[in-house]
């Protein structure tokens, strides 16, 4: 009697290698398996049912806990399925270019009600024309749309691409010129700031960090191109696992430029006016400048970031006062040798 009281229970079902879902009504599992494999004409032995969400294998006790239109999935025996992400990784494991592959992250995306698989799914298909395994202008046109024409290579570009933050960094520090009242102080920070800049010269304006032909220790992306962002200034690593690749298409090119190379210790508020206090009371000669060169123009203070992760407000770091001077033997040798017997930070 309690049997014949049971209400149909209306849900989505799919097979495992099919996207098409199908409206099926039944009082429990086994009325369920039985309608779900003649429709899909699947062997009824061995069969059985999961949530399509995360894979929870539907039992009858389970059964009357679902809400109405839950999504299914029925296999067969030999069948297994962990959630969404079995539909990703067979997207991911076709051809990337390929149409069908297209087609069907658009269909999951039209359908997907999560926030976080509509992330996945988006982040994949602005990824299938990635062109990144193309360098030069010749191979892809479409990249270089808008870059200057003496660029012939993606990573020439990227390279410069480095080469102008960090020239914007040395250009504030040279600002801060205006602020300087007292003639010595001001002739002294002149002073330290061509050694800054032949420092600089040196090491080529640390435009590395955006090549991927770069060595390995030296850059900041993989030799694909790929960049993860380093998280806040706080931060060990980024909590939302942000990457990209600006070698792909143009879009991420662009993208890209909204990265930041954020100062952990900051460059206005902490490391120019530490520098400018040193000034106050002591010659070039006995600040420590291969420390200020670090925390100004280096990975030692600097983090790629999102933009979501970069953080605005103060940072509240200061910068480290044993460092900030030459030791005496050090103050002793000439000040010509500062670039050229410095020990460069890679």
């Amino acid at each position: 009697m309690f049997g014949l009281l049971k209400k149909n229970k209306p849900v989505k079902i799919r097979g495992y290698g099919g996207d098409r879902k199908y409206g099926i009504a039944s009082k429990d599992v086994k009325e369920l398996i039985k309608k779900g494999c003649k429709l899909l004409q699947l062997p009824l032995s061995g069969a059985h049912v999961c949530l399509y969400e995360d894979g929870t294998i539907v039992t009858e006790d389970f059964f009357p806990t679902l809400p109405d239109n839950c999504e299914l999935v029925l296999l067969s025996r030999d069948q297994t399925w962990s959630g969404v992400v079995c539909d990703i990784g067979r997207l991911l494991n076709t051809d990337r270019h390929a149409d069908g592959l297209i087609k069907a992250a658009k269909g999951l995306l039209s359908d997907e009600k999560s926030f976080k698989r509509r992330k996945i799914l988006t982040d994949l298909l602005q990824n299938l024309e990635d062109r990144s395994d193309l360098e030069s202008r010749e191979e892809d046109e479409d990249w270089f749309t808008g870059v200057d024409v003496r660029f012939k290579t993606k990573s020439a570009y990227m390279k410069y691409n480095c080469e102008s933050r960090i020239r914007g960094y040395m250009k504030e520090v040279d600002s801060a010129t205006n602020s300087i009242q007292k003639a010595k102080v001001k002739e002294e920070f002149s002073k330290t700031s061509k050694y800054l800049v032949e420092m600089l010269k040196n090491d080529k304006y640390n435009g590395k960090y955006f090549d991927r032909t770069e060595e390995e220790s030296r850059r900041l992306c993989t030799k694909e191109g790929w960049f993860t962002c380093q998280g806040s200034f706080e931060q060990k690593l980024c909590q939302s696992l942000h990457s990209i690749n600006p070698y792909g298409s143009r879009e991420s090119r662009i993208v890209f430029s909204t990265w930041n190379l954020d100062h952990r210790i900051e460059k206005k508020r902490s490391i120019i006016p530490a520098l400018l206090e040193a000034l106050q009371t002591h010659k070039t000669a006995d600040i420590n400048l291969n420390y200020f060169y670090q925390m100004l123009f280096t990975r030692e203070n600097l983090k790629l970031v999102h933009i979501a992760c970069h953080k605005k407000g103060a940072h509240n770091l200061m910068c480290d006062t044993n460092k900030m001077f030459r030791t005496s033997k050090n103050a002793r040798k000439a000040k010509e040798n500062t670039v050229g017997k410095r020990k460069r930070y890679t």
